[in-house]
């Protein structure tokens, strides 16, 4: 990591000091800014093409499904991958669905389901790129600063949304909605270039490839181990469905509450993103003085007096003001979410776990925007607006339940300390299954030690690929305990210690310092075998190669 020392390690600029970081960073902005410009032509164009307000809403949630369906398989690839050759191809395939997009409206051929299909492929380029570009922040700038690096992206994003908008309604007003698309083509240059030029040292893995089925299977083995990102994922979940109202109905809530036009919509945008951008800004001192919980739970409340306050409303002015406190608890929210999964997950997996939040959260949000648009098309925006308000109470409420953990500074780098046995048997990397069988000698005054540090070595073998774990007793020897676990191959029994990090050798130590037998813990790996002499009998051993 190149790095100039104008920005203060440790403050909320400090990533700026990392010039990938910053070429990145602002190539991004413009992009986003075009975005943000096309998102207002899409809106404002489908109210005028379609008669219904579902329509309207769908326009968000052709972006957002997407992000739900197909993050997991964007994830993977990021984890399997350079992601900076993944993040090329997004951007290149958005550039020229959206070029498309301008030349079919421009003709004057566009119809409404014709838009939701632009929109819809808009946003699968969005869900491949998202988890390549989230996960390279930590290939950008250390450890430490990645809460800073966040929070910058979302101001980032969040500076585009507050001028973006209103000059996107400028433009739609001024020249239609085939110029805002014709911006959002030129806007990924920038971003191209950049990423283009950026050549990253990517670490070379001694093992094979996951297949893409492989890899999505750790993926969600991981999350589904790891309760706390699990808390994450039902909170954000529920942020997305609700607070998700503001951008799918604003259209309804410009034209019909405050009887606003184009400029009117984008000047909400606006003062939404600005809003976003003071949230960003004030993040980290937040992050200092609240605990985690209260972060999200003053965000949810936040969010609905923002509803509410736009219901009730018909002066743009008040709309707006209530938006600038919705903007600030949005980014606030999702940071927060953001900083808490990835500052939880290891880099060899990080893409994943960034993909499954990415496919809760825009999965709440595609579902929050059709039902949303359901209820504002059979009782009006105002109805929809209190109802999401309710509904963002007792999401707070879930706090009580599934409270966030505090983010704690886990060392999540490699530990490097599994060095392959030497065997005397000549094993492929696709020979097995394998069997682990580890023997410990506990004292009896040690068993209930031994059990809470067992029951957490069990969640991390799960979670790390192991299969089929057990503890078992000697019920002659009762000090004599024996922990078992299986692997499907001998690969796959290589691949799950090199995962292992110094946050969980601390659960090893503990079980070490707990063994009482005058030599470590026997260790004996056994590979099954069937009955026939002719499948049993092995060649001679000769050197593995896991290539």
């Amino acid at each position: 990591m190149d790095d100039d020392h104008k920005f203060e390690q440790g403050s909320t600029l400090a990533p700026f000091r990392i010039s990938t970081f910053r070429n990145v960073w602002f190539a991004s902005l413009a992009s986003n800014f075009g975005g943000l410009i096309q998102s207002v032509g899409a809106a404002w164009l489908m109210t005028s093409i379609a008669t219904s307000s579902d329509m309207v809403a769908l326009v968000q949630a052709s972006v957002t499904l997407p992000i739900m369906l197909f993050s997991l398989v964007s994830g993977a690839l990021a984890d399997s991958f350079d992601r900076r050759r993944v993040m090329l191809t997004a951007q290149c395939f958005m550039f020229v669905v959206s070029a498309l997009l301008t030349l079919v409206a421009y003709l004057g051929l566009i119809t409404p389901w014709l838009l939701l299909f632009f929109t819809f492929l808009i946003g699968c380029g969005t869900a491949l790129n998202n988890p390549s570009w989230q996960a390279s922040v930590g290939d950008m700038v250390p450890r430490q600063d990645m809460p800073a690096a966040v929070a910058l992206n979302s101001m980032g994003f969040n500076m585009t949304r507050s001028v973006g908008p209103a000059i996107g309604g400028i433009i739609v007003a001024a020249a239609g909605a085939a110029a805002a698309f014709a911006v959002n083509t030129f806007s990924y240059f920038a971003l191209i270039f950049v990423l283009f030029r950026w050549r990253p040292e990517v670490p070379r893995n001694p093992l094979p490839r996951e297949t893409l089925g492989q890899a999505m299977g750790a993926g969600l083995r991981y999350v589904a181990m790891s309760p706390n990102i699990a808390k994450v994922l039902v909170r954000s979940f529920v942020f997305g469905f609700t607070a998700v109202i503001a951008q799918a109905l604003l259209p309804l809530v410009a034209r019909d509450l405050v009887h606003g036009g184009p400029l009117t919509y984008g000047a909400m945008l606006g003062a939404f993103g600005l809003g976003a951008v003071g949230g960003a800004l004030i993040s980290g001192r937040i992050r200092r003085d609240m605990s985690s919980e209260a972060i999200v739970r003053s965000a949810f409340l936040g969010f609905a007096l923002t509803s509410w306050l736009a219901a009730w409303s018909t002066n743009a002015w008040l709309t707006s003001a209530g938006l600038l406190l919705g903007g600030a608890c949005w980014v606030l929210a999702l940071s927060h979410f953001n900083i808490t999964v990835q500052m939880s997950t290891p880099r060899w997996v990080v893409g994943r776990a960034l993909s499954i939040y990415q496919m809760a959260t825009f999965g709440g949000m595609a579902l929050g925007s059709w039902v949303w648009g359901l209820i504002a098309d059979s009782h009006g925006a105002a109805t929809a607006l209190v109802v999401a308000g309710i509904v963002m109470l007792a999401g707070a409420a879930i706090g009580l339940l599934l409270p966030l953990p505090e983010q704690t500074a886990l060392n999540l780098d490699p530990l490097n300390r599994f060095r392959e046995p030497h065997l005397a048997l000549d094993v492929r990397p696709r020979s097995g299954p394998i069997t682990i069988v580890i023997e410990f000698i506990i004292r009896e005054e040690d068993v209930p030690a031994f059990l809470d540090a067992m029951a957490e070595r069990r969640r991390v073998r799960r979670r790390d690929g192991a299969r089929h774990w057990t503890l078992s007793r000697d019920m002659e020897n009762p000090e004599i305990w024996v922990e078992t676990y299986h692997t499907p191959t001998w690969l796959e029994y290589v691949r799950h210690n090199q995962r292992a990090t110094h946050a969980d050798a601390e659960i090893g130590d503990t079980l070490r310092a707990l063994h009482s037998g005058a030599q470590p813990p026997r260790v004996h790996r056994l590979i099954e075998r069937p009955t026939s002499l002719s499948a049993t009998v092995v060649a001679p051993k000769g050197p593995i190669d896991l290539h």
